[in-house]
């Protein structure tokens, strides 16, 4: 079926392709300027996507920071030795967080420990991540396994292997995070925050996180697009286990909209993971394109018989998952598109005698 967009008609499509003014990402720990007053430095991650970006506003009498790393003691030594080298041993005077996740989040506590500034967030991206900073008593409480996650792998169609992988993890996010202080200064869309003498435009997104946000100035067409929009990859669109009929896909093609409507295509787009481009209304298309035909493949699938959540992982990731942060990932994506698809008719569902929920064409 011809799967329906969330804004009007769009105009002419982009064209060209898109444009990397560093063909090269720096060493991890050593900052580069991207414009007048903004450094880019590159942290690493122990994931198969080995890496994210973070950024850096001379501010005022020190440094405004947007995202900070995961927890690490590898991330806490490259700050360090950034602090005290390239930014000059000048203090940081904000912390911007896009969002949750520790790639993003990790280090917040231990910024707030050296110096005690104020912390920036939209409020759902906020209350999620002490949320999840406050599950550390059910965790260490716990004496096995969440039944209700459990169940939502089983229910996704996983062999009970499978299932054991991804659930007895442990509670990674905090491993990774140092916890947020107590009171926040809340952005949200259509707000302006000054950073680094420069006024930003507040926009917010959802469907990779809840409430992300994106930083755009428009006299000096820079956007900061945290992960909502990457060059190379597509921020990862999953289905959590505790809103297991929620619909981030929705959330994220509406939220792709909003950046063309809202952003001009000739903006210098900063990251949170891979290069710095141009081409803004470009990458949007494709990252819609992505997903859609990924619909499409899973509608063609179930045509010819029901399907589980498993048995559409190897319908739209083509490439072995060899750990179970990668498959966990997989099953909350591929179930992303499934709720979608039941959400615009192109999909029905049953859960059968085993637990398991299938899906088909109508």
């Amino acid at each position: 079926m011809a799967y329906p967009m969330t804004t009007p008609a769009m105009t002419a499509p982009a064209t060209g392709a898109l444009r990397f003014p560093w063909p090269e990402p720096p060493a991890f720990g050593e900052p580069v300027v991207v414009a007048p007053g903004i450094l880019w430095l590159r942290l690493a991650l122990p994931y198969a996507l080995d890496h994210v970006n973070v950024y850096l506003f001379e501010d005022r009498d020190g440094w405004a920071v947007f995202d900070t790393g995961i927890s690490s003691d590898e991330s806490c030594a490259i700050w360090e030795r950034v602090l005290a080298g390239p930014l000059g041993g000048k203090p940081i005077t904000r912390l911007v967080v896009s969002h949750y996740h520790p790639d993003h989040s990790g280090l917040a506590g231990w910024f707030n420990e050296r110096f005690d500034m104020p912390l920036y967030m939209s409020q759902a991206e906020y209350l999620m991540s002490r949320f999840l900073q406050m599950d550390r008593i059910r965790t260490a409480a716990a004496s096995g396994p969440d039944a209700a996650i459990d169940a939502f792998y089983r229910g996704c169609g996983l062999d009970p292997e499978a299932v054991a992988q991804v659930t007895t993890r442990g509670h990674y996010y905090l491993k990774r995070t140092t916890g947020l202080r107590p009171s926040f200064t809340r952005l949200g869309a259509g707000d302006t925050v000054e950073l680094g003498g420069r006024e930003w435009h507040v926009l917010t997104g959802g469907g990779h996180a809840l409430e992300q946000i994106m930083l755009w100035c428009k006299p000096d067409r820079i956007f900061l697009s945290a992960d909502q929009v990457l060059a190379r990859i597509s921020p990862n669109v999953s289905v959590v286990p505790f809103e297991p009929d929620g619909n981030p896909l929705g959330f994220y093609l509406a939220s792709l909209a909003e950046i063309r409507d809202e952003v001009p295509d000739e903006v210098l787009v900063l990251p949170c993971h891979n290069l710095p481009f141009y081409g803004l209304h470009l990458r949007v298309e494709q990252l819609e394109a992505h997903h859609l035909h990924r619909c499409d493949l899973i509608e063609a699938a179930a045509a010819k018989a029901p399907l589980t959540c498993a048995e559409t992982v190897p319908i739209i990731f083509n490439r072995p998952l060899t750990d179970p942060h990668q498959l966990s990932f997989a099953v909350g994506e591929a179930l992303a598109h499934l709720n979608y698809m039941l959400r615009v008719g192109a999909l029905a569902a049953e859960t059968g005698a085993d637990g398991a929920r299938r899906y088909r064409t109508p």
